[in-house]
Parts: structure tokens; C-alpha cells; sequence
């Protein structure tokens, strides 16, 4: 079975910054796909921002130049930096990762517990 473990959430000002990270264990061959998604109150759960094993990412409009997404495959880790945080940005963020554990099998979904982001003055 695989888990994956957030942290770094937290109450922080507009314009602050946080960093997310999330690492995944178990039984692990590889995982192709990283990312967070966030669900805002009363909204749909939304894309953030993904990255795959050979470092292309993509972002939400709405975080572009002020999110960073990072993984450290070493480690089964994904980070996701945010600079210039906005009251809109608060959310549950939800680490997602499509992860193989076998080889000859094609990867599952797996989805962390949640890390609650809140920007308020």
C-alpha cells in the first residue's frame, strides 16, 4: 500500500509565503506524476500545479509566477513553493500522485489527507 504524508500548511498574511511538502511510502517502483490539487470552500477541487519524473510541470493559471513545484525522487517527495499569497489562495491542498509499485503494472491515483492554507490579515 502507498501513502502520502503532507505538511506545511498554515495561517499566513497576504504577500507571505509557505512551502508544502509531501512524501510518499510503501511499496514504490516509481511515481510518474506529482502535483497538488486545493479545494476551496464551497468551490470544485482544482488543479495546482503537477510534475513528472522528467521535471515538466504545469500550473493553474491563477498561480503561474508565484507557485513553484519541485520533487526530489531520491526521497519520494513533492514541494510545492507559494510566494505572493492571496486571501483566494486559501484552500485544503491535497497532494496527488499516480504511482507504479510494480513494474510491469500501470500506476494508481493516491491522494494525501489534506494540509489547510489559510491567507488572512
Amino acid at each position: 500500500q502507498v501513502q502520502l504524508v503532507e505538511s506545511g500548511g498554515g495561517l499566513v498574511q497576504p504577500g507571505g509565503s509557505l512551502k508544502l511538502s509531501c512524501a510518499a511510502s510503501g511499496s514504490i517502483s516509481n511515481i510518474p506524476t506529482m502535483g497538488y490539487y486545493r479545494q476551496a470552500p464551497g468551490k470544485q477541487r482544482e488543479l495546482v500545479a503537477t510534475i513528472t519524473r522528467g521535471g515538466s510541470t504545469n500550473y493553474a493559471d491563477s498561480v503561474k509566477g508565484r507557485f513553484t513545484i519541485s520533487r526530489d525522487d531520491a526521497k519520494n517527495t513533492v514541494y510545492l513553493q507559494m510566494n505572493s499569497l492571496k486571501p483566494e489562495d486559501t484552500a485544503v491542498y491535497y497532494c496527488n500522485a499516480y504511482v507504479r509499485t510494480n513494474m510491469f503494472m500501470p500506476p494508481r491515483n493516491y491522494w494525501g489527507q489534506g494540509t489547510q492554507v489559510t491567507v488572512s490579515s
